[in-house]
């Protein structure tokens, strides 16, 4: 069997999707092509690439079914014209008349769905300034942590509001993953305070390289994200950020030999140990 490839050029994509799913199809499709111009193997987009909307009519006016999502179809059509492994970063597709999911999908060169993650964590916050947020109004959570192979290792699947749950990555890390990805719609006010020490900590403690496609600005619907895609590596160093938050293309050379480095400097992921709470008795094992 021969070894996997040593290093490839990954790439994130940050958006603003709009209300208009065609609209964002095609603005996907550009700055997908270009990363792959560009030399990328890898490219992933942010979450809520084909519709950000805030309204629940609006969501369910424009959500679909797997099978009949035009934003997957289309990706599937671009993974293979550009011979690039493609991660969509989520999508919105129509469970049932009241429920909607936030899924990841990992497509091949081939075009084929390589794997499917459902955001697991719900963003429901009140934030300063009136801004409010239920994601599991309209969302039903996922249930299963989701490992898939690419030619250059093995990568970990999360979205957005997941990065607040360091024992996902964690789990995702012992399982076996070398990368992470966390496309997001991180909103400003929340971006600004913890958007770069999150991802920094999520690296620095699994030893994965960790790539975050972002939306960013001001959206058709009203909401404002953060932007400032990044790819971080397992030492936690930044490797490339997107300018503030417009849409554009970030990419970098994604050197696996730094992953094993990290984990040998710092082999915290087999450092586990039993503990109990006092009042309790009764043991948790941190995995």
């Amino acid at each position: 069997m021969s070894a996997a490839p040593q290093s490839f050029l990954a790439a994130c994509v940050q958006m603003r999707s709009s209300c208009d799913v065609a609209e964002n199809i095609a603005t996907a499709g550009a700055l997908v092509s270009e990363a792959a111009e560009k030399g990328a193997s890898f490219v992933m987009t942010p979450e809520m690439t084909s519709l950000l909307v805030t309204k629940t009519d609006d969501l369910f006016a424009s959500a679909r079914e797997e099978k009949d999502d035009e934003a997957l179809a289309a990706f599937r059509v671009l993974a293979v014209e550009k011979s690039i492994w493609l991660l969509a970063g989520s999508l919105p597709i129509k469970l049932s008349g009241t429920k909607v999911a936030n899924r990841s999908f990992l497509i091949s060169p081939e075009g084929e769905v390589a794997a499917r993650y459902d955001k697991i964590h719900m963003f429901d916050v009140d934030l300063e300034g009136g801004e409010s947020y239920r994601e599991s109004k309209n969302y039903e959570p996922g249930r299963e942590a989701i490992i898939a192979k690419l030619p250059w290792g093995r990568i970990g699947l999360t979205v957005c509001y997941d990065i607040r749950f360091p024992h996902l990555y964690r789990t995702l890390a012992q399982a076996g993953a070398d990368f992470l990805t966390v496309p997001a719609a991180f909103t400003k006010q929340t971006g600004e305070a913890h958007w770069h020490t999150l991802l920094k900590a999520r690296a620095i403690e699994t030893g994965c390289f960790v790539f975050a496609p972002a939306q960013g600005g001001k959206h058709e619907c009203g909401r404002v994200t953060y932007g400032h895609s990044l790819i971080i590596a397992p030492w936690g160093e930044v490797i490339a950020e997107a300018a503030h938050d417009e849409p554009g293309v970030i990419l970098a050379e994604i050197d696996t030999g730094r992953i094993a480095s990290a984990r040998r400097k710092v082999p915290s992921l087999g450092h586990d140990r039993d503990f109990s709470l006092p009042e309790s008795g009764q043991a948790r094992r941190v995995s």
